[in-house]
């Protein structure tokens, strides 16, 4: 059973999309977060509604905040849902 999006779950998945997938969030930020000069970002907090992230564009950071497209369940629709908005370009 997958794990319920508490806030060390949310820590879990941040600090693993940071590391392992930037490149992703950068994206995230990009195309769902209306930033397209965004250089790089990271994964603050994700929880049922969507993820907040900080985006750095031309040695600024901006705060965005990216509402998923349904309410998400626990950590598996997580997972789910960002691989989904990855091929939804």
């Amino acid at each position: 059973m997958a794990d319920p999006l508490t806030p060390a779950v949310s820590d879990r998945i941040c600090k693993h999309m940071n590391k392992d997938h930037a490149d992703a969030v950068r994206f995230y930020a990009q195309t769902f977060g209306n930033a397209p000069n965004t250089e790089t970002a990271e994964m603050l907090s994700i929880d049922a509604e969507g993820m907040n992230l900080n985006a750095s564009i031309e040695g600024e950071i901006i705060p965005l905040r990216i509402p998923f497209d349904h309410t998400l369940t626990d950590s598996e629709d997580a997972h789910r849902t960002l691989v989904a908005m990855l091929k939804r370009e």
